[in-house]
């Protein structure tokens, strides 16, 4: 990866030089490191023993190239790369084409969609763990589901990849999969977004020399979704209220969240409804799911402090019912680099008898650049 990024800027870098007339778009370097370290006491199956004290963490660069034409067009591309590699089966996570003007905003490729870049969202103890997107999980659900630390392949023992599971209520059933999403301008604070998905599993679609894709067995085909989103104030509060539709085959999923602030306090709460084949807890084997969120903040000076509730039910023959209560305290140093702690407490309770749980406690810093 480091060669490879090396050989890249040395390119770009000659090119650069050799043509400085032609040298139009602005590139730019950004990204994130959140490292997290601390204490964890989970459920486990029998014969499997996880580290009481860890440390785990996510980084991503981002690559942007942007430019702006004498009649207002802007065009540009985004690249975002995940460094510590992780469950991804990419490193590159995103990578889209785009372009802006008074008339909105036209993204093309493997991003997020319009339900989801419209979403509104609720207050968090710290959002890596139980914001709307979760980046930071502790709890290890190869022990705690009794998942083989290794199998055989071909004669060969290898170690069991993990079971990423990740508890979080972002109405991104598209993922990264390959898309076309159109955001209008924003109207006094009103927005409308639309998106198109071909296919659902196509995560980075390949080269192309390599023809359309095959059909995606078990994800859905030509995926639509709608979403909307107002912010306002009013009487010295301010709010954001946001709804997202996705629709998929014969099945479906939406959301609402309402988002309020009133001077250092601020308090959300979201709903979200999703078919089984669009829902979060098919990873589990759950079917329809449905998810409450509701969030509380204050902010004074450099902290804030926060806490939240989170209840996922899904229904089915293998339905779990989970909550999670969280509770922290974020103090932000300067420009890019923030102090984080939280105390989590998650339970599953699952529909054939049995209950697992987990409590963590978590000390981070994040940089962003």
């Amino acid at each position: 990866m480091n060669k490879l990024l090396l050989g890249s800027a040395a390119i770009a870098g000659l090119l650069l030089a050799s043509a400085p007339a032609q040298a139009q778009m602005e590139l730019t370097i950004g990204g994130h490191s959140k490292n997290y370290i601390g204490w964890l006491d989970q459920d486990e199956a029998a014969g499997n023993d996880v580290n009481e004290f860890d440390m785990i963490r996510e980084t991503e660069l981002h690559f942007n190239g942007e430019s702006t034409l004498d009649n207002g067009l802007t065009f540009g591309f985004q690249v975002e790369a995940e460094v510590d590699g992780g469950d991804d089966a990419n490193t590159i996570e995103e990578s889209y084409i785009y372009m802006s003007g008074a008339w909105g905003r036209v993204n093309l490729g493997s991003e997020d969609g319009a339900a989801y870049l419209l979403q509104v969202s609720a207050p968090s103890a710290d959002s890596n763990i139980d914001g709307i997107r979760q980046y930071i999980q502790p709890v290890n659900y190869n022990a705690l589901l009794g998942v083989p630390q290794t199998l055989t392949v071909g004669g060969v023992t290898v170690p069991t990849p993990a079971t990423a599971l990740n508890f979080d209520y972002a109405q991104d059933q598209t993922g990264y999969a390959e898309k076309i999403t159109y955001l209008t301008p924003n109207y006094n604070g009103f927005q409308l977004g639309a998106s198109f998905t071909p296919d659902a599993g196509d995560d980075q679609s390949p080269t192309g020399l390599n023809g359309f894709q095959q059909d995606t067995i078990g994800q859905p085909d030509d995926v639509y979704e709608v979403a909307a989103r107002y912010e306002g104030v009013m009487s010295n509060f301010g709010y954001a209220l946001g709804a997202g539709y996705v629709k998929a085959d014969s099945s479906d999923a939406w959301n609402v969240g309402l988002d309020v602030d009133a001077g250092p306090f601020g308090i959300g709460a979201v709903y979200t409804d999703a078919d089984a084949i669009l829902a979060p807890a098919a990873a589990l084997g759950g079917g329809d799911t449905e998810q409450v969120v509701v969030g509380i903040d204050y902010t004074t000076g450099p902290f804030k402090f926060g806490a939240s509730y989170f209840n996922e039910d899904a229904d089915g023959a293998a339905a779990i019912d989970t909550d999670r209560y969280t509770g922290g305290v974020i103090y932000t140093a300067g420009p890019g680099l923030s102090f984080r702690g939280s105390v989590s407490q998650i339970d599953h309770d699952f529909a054939g008898g049995g209950d697992a749980d987990a409590t963590s406690v978590l000390g981070g810093v994040q940089i962003n650049f």
